[in-house]
C-alpha cells in the first residue's frame, strides 16, 4: 500500500460486503420492500382493516348502544332487497335520488370544464387570473358552500329568488331542488376539472395541431383527431373520478334541502350516515354501503371499458 496515505488502505478493506454475495443479493431484493413498508402498513390500518370490520359488521344486527350484537348472516342485505321492508323502500329511493343527482351533474362537470379549459389554454391577457377565477370556489369547504347557498337560495328571503324576480322554492320544492343541488355542485367543483383538463391539454405536443392545421384540418377537426384523442387518459380518469364523486354526494344535500320534499333528494350516503349515526344501526348501514359500493365497482368497470383503446386489444 505504498504511496498512500496511512489507514487509506484499512478504509478501502472496511468498505468491502462483510458477507457474501448471497447476502447482499438478498439485502438488494428485499429494498423495495422496505421502502413499501410503511405505505403498506398504512394502507392495511387505515383501508383493508376497516373494510373487513365493516362487512363483519354488515353480518350483524350492530347497535351501539347495546352490549348484545347477535350474528343475522346475510339478513340486512336480503332486508334491502325486499321491496316490502322499510330499509329496502328507504334505501332504493335514497339510490334513486343518487342516479338523478348523478346522471345530470356528471355531463355538466365534464363538458363545461373541457370548455373552459379550452378556452384557458389559450394566450391573452389576464388568463392567469380567469383560472384562479374558475378555480377558486373548489377551495372553500362544503360547508361553506352549503350554508351559503342555502341563504341564497331561501325560497322566502333568498338573493337568487330576489334579484331574478322568481317565487321559486329551491329548496323544497322538484324539480328546482335538483336544478339547486346541481347548479351549486357545478359551481363549486368545476375548476378542479377544468384545471385538470388544462393541464392534459398543454401536453398534447402543438406540433400535432401545427400539422393538422397546415393538411387544412379546421377548428372541430383538429380538436376531434387531435385534441380527444390527447386527452384520452385525463378523460378516463376525470369521468371515473366525477361520477365516483357525484354518487357519493352528501354535503349539499344535507345543508341545502335536508332531503326535502319527502327525502326526495336523500341521497344514500345521507341514508347510510343517517341510519348508522343517528339511528345507531350499524349493520343495515354497513350492508348499504357495501351495496353502494358495488355499484360504483360496476359504473368504473364500465367506464374503463367504453376508454379502452380498442386498437391496442
Amino acid at each position: 500500500m505504498s504511496g498512500l496515505p496511512a489507514g487509506v488502505g484499512d478504509l478501502r478493506g472496511a468498505a468491502r460486503p462483510g458477507g457474501s454475495p448471497g447476502t447482499a443479493s438478498r439485502m438488494r431484493s428485499w429494498t423495495p420492500y422496505a421502502f413499501c413498508a410503511p405505505y403498506l402498513v398504512l394502507f392495511a390500518v387505515f383501508m383493508i382493516l376497516p373494510i373487513g370490520f365493516g362487512f363483519w359488521t354488515s353480518l350483524h344486527e350492530w347497535d351501539i348502544n347495546l352490549p348484545a350484537k347477535p350474528f343475522v348472516g346475510l339478513e340486512n342485505y336480503t332486508d334491502l332487497f325486499d321491496p316490502g321492508s322499510v330499509d329496502g323502500s328507504r334505501f332504493w329511493s335514497a339510490m334513486r335520488a343518487t342516479g338523478i343527482f348523478t346522471v345530470f351533474s356528471v355531463p355538466l362537470l365534464i363538458l363545461l370544464p373541457l370548455l373552459v379549459a379550452l378556452l384557458m389554454n389559450g394566450r391573452f391577457r389576464g388568463r392567469n387570473l380567469y383560472r384562479a377565477v374558475y378555480f377558486a370556489p373548489y377551495v372553500l369547504g362544503v360547508v361553506v358552500v352549503g350554508v351559503v347557498w342555502q341563504f341564497l337560495l331561501d325560497g322566502n328571503i333568498g338573493l337568487v329568488n330576489h334579484y331574478l324576480g322568481l317565487d321559486v322554492q329551491w329548496t323544497t320544492d322538484v324539480p328546482a331542488a335538483w336544478v339547486a343541488l346541481v347548479g351549486v355542485t357545478v359551481w363549486w367543483t368545476l375548476g378542479l376539472n377544468a384545471v385538470i383538463f388544462l393541464a392534459g391539454l398543454q401536453d398534447i405536443p402543438r406540433e400535432l395541431h401545427e400539422a393538422a392545421m397546415v393538411d387544412g384540418a379546421s377548428a372541430w377537426d383538429r380538436f376531434r383527431a387531435v385534441t380527444l384523442p390527447g386527452l384520452r387518459p385525463v378523460m378516463l380518469f376525470v369521468v371515473n373520478t366525477t361520477i365516483l364523486a357525484s354518487a357519493n354526494m352528501f354535503g349539499q344535500s344535507y345543508l341545502i334541502t335536508r332531503g326535502a320534499p319527502a327525502d326526495q333528494t336523500k341521497t344514500a350516503i345521507y341514508l347510510i350516515a343517517e341510519t348508522g349515526l343517528r339511528q345507531f344501526d350499524m349493520g343495515t348501514a354497513s350492508a348499504m354501503s357495501f351495496i353502494l359500493a358495488a355499484f360504483l365497482m360496476v359504473a368504473s368497470g364500465l367506464v374503463f371499458g367504453a376508454f379502452r383503446d380498442r386498437r391496442k386489444a
